[in-house]
């Protein structure tokens, strides 16, 4: 019975979905107050419809009810219950009913939220967001329905991917698709400011927390990811260039370029046509990671579906909301004039720059993820585009980015004078060159690329330091620290989230330039020495877990002679899947990591041990909490709070009959 209220509930919210895309836009267009007005409840009843339907098949998870096919493909009676939960999210049924419910929250957050936002443009932003609605309930009901039933239900299911059954990737999908999602919000504003004709500073205010709020999310997901793949994939790295990796790192590259050029449009009303487009090509790329995910047209461990119809599907989503988008960029282009001027130094220049960078980089990337597809499809030659080429060509780009940050970020708007700045920041640079110098003449080996990224490190949270302190202006160092308190939170946020870039490249090139790593077969009471540190093989035993059985092995981890720890990696085969998966033991420290796994027995007796010394690890996953810190800090500025300027007199127009 709930299963079948769920279904209802979604076809029901696809057609306040059709309603929401309509009505509200013709009020706009005809002035009528009444029919605007509807966006608001309407928006609110999709959301509880769609969290109606999501919520029934959750139940289904939760209650093991395999008269439901997507349980039986996705569950299993003895899998933990916080698997059995996150299991309505890990196939591609569930994952499309989560992306359109954060949609439907995003479009209620605005009818909630919106009160300063003028009633024609809150309108079409609301229908806008509505269009995206009806195209993915569509694509939900005719291609992908989660509440189809099973004519004879079997009595257990076929278990989860094991792969999905960890803590860190059970929460990474729904922060990636509040990210996504999000910039779904983005796209909004800009189609229907692009209706209105009217590109100004107060939607460049409105804009902001949203597409703030989608970076953060993407962020978090992002690392939540790569933490994942770090210590359950095995392997020991943090980052593939997979597909699906890229298809979550492009959005994020061209929303922090959008963050930041929204910025000159709110505080300067120069770059509006730049601006707009970016909104328009984030939303795009999220929709290109849907494709990939889902079409089955490029190969990935993280894909949710390889079916070409459902990818041409998707396709046709991206193509019609795309072209329509471009569209009326096209023919409004003379409305979105720039009415601010600046030097070629100034803050302006500086964010058009950053701008460029992140662009040019979410392009390299978008290159090397479909280029293997268009030479099969054009040329007919399969073709390999691994981590060489990609950084190689992206590296640069951030190299010049972390260069640039710290002193964009001090200088003034309109006109600005390069040399005091760069004199305030000498101290920094002169630190961070002596960091950098310390690090290579202790390094063992030549690479210069563990002194770069401790260098950048040093140079973008000093420049952050200064950044802050030098808005404090003069007088006595009591005074100054009092108004370092007072600064807005979103110019602490501001360079939290700077600091926490540096603070993630230096664990990247650390770990790249001084890993060390050691494989070999171990005999039960033998031990290996990695980079100063022991490791003792104690145990191996079979043990069973909830719905897998396992080979753990016990080590001790020594340094100087004495022991700090006991680890424990495991290699697991979960019976129902018939899929093995490996479980690394991590002792984890605040500047290394010592990573261990446990292989197959061999022949000749012992088994196969992999171990690996991981400078700075942890500050890869840390830098990007720090940045995401840094966002939820700027979100919870006042000033989001506040639209600009006062609010909207209501519309006058002619009431609908």
């Amino acid at each position: 019975m709930i299963t079948e209220l769920g279904h209802f509930a979604l076809i029901l919210a696809f057609l306040v979905a059709c309603f929401q895309a309509t009505i509200p836009l013709v009020g706009a267009y005809k002035r009528w107050p009444g029919w605007m007005a509807l966006a608001e409840p309407a928006a609110t009843i999709q959301l509880l419809l769609t969290g109606l339907a999501f919520g029934a098949l959750m139940w289904a998870f939760v209650t093991s009810d395999f008269s439901l096919r997507l349980v039986v493909l996705n569950s299993h009676t003895a899998k933990p219950m916080l698997y059995k939960i996150t299991g309505v999210w890990g196939n591609h049924e569930g994952s499309m009913l989560l992306w359109v419910l954060i949609g439907a929250l995003f479009g209620a957050s605005v009818a909630w939220f919106g009160g300063n936002l003028p009633p024609s443009l809150k309108a079409r932003v609301l229908s806008v967001q509505a269009m995206i609605a009806v195209a993915f309930f569509g694509f939900i009901l005719l291609t992908s329905n989660p509440f189809l039933r099973m004519a004879v239900p079997p009595f257990d299911g076929n278990d989860l991917n094991p792969l999905l059954q960890d803590p860190g990737l059970a929460f990474h999908p729904p922060f990636l698709y509040l990210g996504y999602v999000g910039l779904s919000m983005t796209f909004s504003f800009a189609v229907a400011a692009l209706i209105e004709g009217r590109v100004d500073a107060a939607w460049g205010r409105w804009v902001r927390p949203y597409t703030l709020a989608a970076w953060v999310f993407l962020t978090i997901g992002i690392g939540l990811g790569s933490w994942w793949a770090y210590y359950e994939l095995g392997w020991g790295g943090f980052w593939f260039w997979d597909p699906v990796e890229n298809a979550s790192f492009m959005p994020w590259l061209i929303a922090a370029a959008l963050l930041h050029s929204a910025i000159v449009v709110e505080k300067r009303e120069s770059l509006k046509s730049w601006t707009i487009l970016l909104a328009i090509i984030a939303f795009g790329f999220s929709m290109v990671g849907a494709f990939i995910t889902r079409s089955g047209v490029l190969t990935s461990v993280h894909a949710f579906a390889t079916d070409p119809e459902r990818g041409v599907f998707l396709l046709a989503i991206l193509a019609v909301f795309m072209a329509g988008a471009l569209t009326l960029f096209a023919a409004r282009a003379n409305a979105m004039q720039a009415k601010g001027v600046f030097s070629l130094v100034s803050r302006e220049s500086m964010l058009l720059l950053n701008n460029v960078l992140l662009a040019v980089a979410a392009f390299v990337v978008f290159v090397g993820t479909v280029w293997p597809l268009v030479a099969e499809m054009a040329f007919d030659r399969k073709l390999s585009v691994g981590e060489p080429f990609f950084n190689m060509a992206f590296t640069p780009f951030m190299v010049l980015l972390g260069l640039l940050l710290p002193v964009g970020a001090m200088l003034p708007w309109k006109r600005a004078n390069l040399g005091r700045v760069l004199r305030q920041l000498r101290g920094v640079f002169a630190v961070s060159l002596a960091v950098a110098a310390l690090a290579f003449a202790v390094q063992t080996g030549t690479s210069a690329l563990g002194p770069v990224g401790l260098f950048f490190a040093s140079w973008l949270v000093g420049g952050s330091a200064v950044d802050l302190w030098s808005r404090t202006g003069r007088g006595a160092m009591g005074e100054r620290f009092s108004r370092l308190a007072r600064l807005p939170r979103a110019d602490w946020g501001k360079s939290v989230a700077h600091a926490g870039l540096g603070v993630t490249m230096a664990g990247i090139a650390a770990m790249m330039a001084w890993q060390v790593e050691d494989i070999r077969v171990l005999r039960v009471g033998e031990d290996l020495d990695i980079a100063g540190f022991g490791l003792r093989l104690d145990q191996v035993e079979r043990v069973n877990g909830p719905n897998y059985i396992a080979t753990r092995a016990t080590f001790t981890l020594s340094e100087d002679g004495r022991e700090i720890a006991t680890m424990h990696p495991e290699k697991r085969s979960y019976p129902v899947a018939q899929m093995p998966t490996t479980e690394a033991a991590l002792n984890n420290g605040f500047l290394r990591d010592i990573y261990v796994v446990i292989g197959d027995p061999q022949d000749g007796g012992g088994w196969a041990v992999r171990s690996y010394y991981k400078p700075l690890a942890n500050w890869i996953w840390g830098g990007a909490l720090l940045m995401a810190f840094g966002g939820l800090l700027s979100l919870s500025d006042r000033r989001y709070r506040v639209a600009a300027g006062a609010r909207p007199a209501p519309a006058t127009g002619v009431p609908a009959e």
